[in-house]
This record gives structure tokens, sequence and C-alpha cells, in this order.
């Protein structure tokens, strides 16, 4: 068994209990979030229908809605609890006038149950992470796109979480912290499974804490704990604890712990299909910047 196979079912289940408190730790998932939605300045489409792919507790969707009033917003999530907090959460106006505009789905991206050719924009914010196949997540949006469709996303690179992957390198035998793709080997994913010219750039945010007590608890009140099939069954033992706390202190700079984030972000068209008298496809790019 690969020992970095995310296990839906925990993760799920994590983000369920953490869904009620999860907009007070999401800092970073809105930081990310507001920078994405910066660049659709530059995106001259206006879609009518648009979805959002781990919307969690709905801040994205309601961006987006506002942004795109006359769209309908179709939130997904694997978790159910944060689809109800999200719900939750819209205006009672928008509860009352346009309720017809958004809609709720709980689903996994990796088996979308959506209609080929029914969304203009596939917008996910810090989901593709958890995903065990990303290559047919990325067949998958491109399925469900319309043509000249847009897929908008960011997701975690490499050098995520490495001061807490060195930290744990040397307490056990156990796997601590999720594998995340490179950005130049998703955009060769994003080619390969159909998508025109991606445009893939990258941003470190470093998060500062007092102790390793708050990184820990920062990831889990956000539900991103370790999900990994290699990952230890049971509590951390006292002396676990202790060797991990004076591994993290190696980092510490100005009186703080620091928690690295690489952030990667892209975007990329699903292009018209031409095909040739022998039955080749000739792909053209929109242009659409």
């Amino acid at each position: 068994m690969d020992d970095f196979l995310i296990d839906k079912r925990q993760v799920r289940m994590a983000f369920n209990r953490a869904a009620n408190g999860y907009d007070t730790a999401a800092v970073l998932q809105r930081e990310v979030c507001s920078r994405m939605l910066e660049r659709l300045d530059y995106i001259k489409q206006k879609p009518t229908s648009v979805l959002d792919v781990g919307s969690g507790t709905g801040w994205g969707t309601r961006q987006l809605s506002q942004r795109y009033p006359a769209a309908h917003l179709l939130a997904l999530d694997m978790a159910i609890s944060m689809l109800n907090v999200s719900r939750s959460r819209l205006s009672w106006w928008r509860k009352l006038f346009d309720s017809g505009k958004h809609s709720y789905v709980c689903a996994d991206v990796e088996a979308l149950p959506l209609a080929a050719n029914s969304i203009e924009l596939a917008w996910s914010n810090l989901t593709l992470q958890w995903c065990n196949d990303l290559p047919a997540t990325f067949s998958e949006l491109h399925r469900v796109l319309k043509v000249e469709g847009l897929v908008m996303f960011s997701t975690f690179g490499p050098d995520t979480l490495k001061e807490l992957r060195s930290a744990f390198h040397s307490v056990d035998e156990h796997r601590h912290v999720n594998r995340f793709a490179d950005m130049h080997d998703i955009g060769d994913m994003l080619k390969a499974s159909g998508f025109a010219a991606p445009v893939m750039d990258m941003e470190i945010i470093t998060l500062t804490y007092d102790d390793v007590k708050a990184v820990m608890q920062d990831l889990r009140n956000i539900g991103a704990h370790n999900t990994t099939a290699g990952r230890g069954q049971g509590m951390m033992g006292k002396a676990a604890w202790q060797a991990l706390q004076e591994n993290y202190e190696r980092f510490r700079q100005n009186g703080k712990l620091p928690a690295t984030f690489e952030v990667i972000y892209g975007h990329a068209w699903k292009p018209k299909s031409r095909v040739t008298a022998d039955g080749a496809h000739i792909i053209q790019t929109p242009f659409r910047l």
C-alpha cells in the first residue's frame, strides 16, 4: 500500500468535525481565496454556472456569488457538515429571493456527479491536495466544463509544512505530512487532461506560532491533520512529543515558530476541438486574459 494514499473516510470525518469552528481558524484559506479572487479581475468571462469544488463553509462561494450575481452557484464538498454550515450562512434575503441560484452537493471531486459540458467556471481553493488521483481529477473537471470554460484553483506544493515534516523525521517511521504535487507536474497533468496552455505560479506564505502545540491545533481546527495510510495509529507518546518539540525548536526565529505553505495557483481553459480529415484533433486555445 502507498503510505501517502489519502484515506477519504478520515478526511470526511475530519472536516465534518471541524465545520462549526472552521471559519475562526481558516485564516490562510481566506487569504488564498482573496488572492484568487483578485486574479479573476483579469478574466473577461462572465459565467452563468459556477462550481465551487471543496466549498467548505461557503466563504468563497459567497464571494463568487457577489462577483457573478446572475450565475447559478453550485457548492460541492465531501463533508455534509461543511455544506450545512454554508447554507446557514446565506443571508435571509438571499434565501428568500436567490434560493434557486444556490445548490449544494455532497460529493468527491474525483468522481463528480455532474453532467458533461454543464459548468462554465470550475473553482477550487485549497482542495486538490486531498485527491489521490490528480490527473483523473483534472479529467473530471475537464469533462464537466463547457467548451471555453475555465478552471481556476489553488493547492499546496511540496515545501508545505516542511518544518513539521523535518521535525517528525527522526521521531518515528510514520508519515505525518501529506505528499504534495510539484507545480510543473500539475501543469503537465492539466495539458494531458485536455486543457489549453495552463498558467501556473507559486508563492510562499509563512504563518508563525508560539509553540508546536499551536501549530498542531491550528491544523486540527481546519481539518487538515494527517490522513495518509502511513500515519501512526493512536496517540503520540510523551517521548515522541518531546522529541518533536525539540526538533521543531531549531526553526524558531524572532521568538516564533514558522509553518511554511507553498501555495500553487493555476488556471486553464477547455479549448474548442476540431477534427481533421484523418481524424486528428486540432486544439485551439481561447485567449481571454
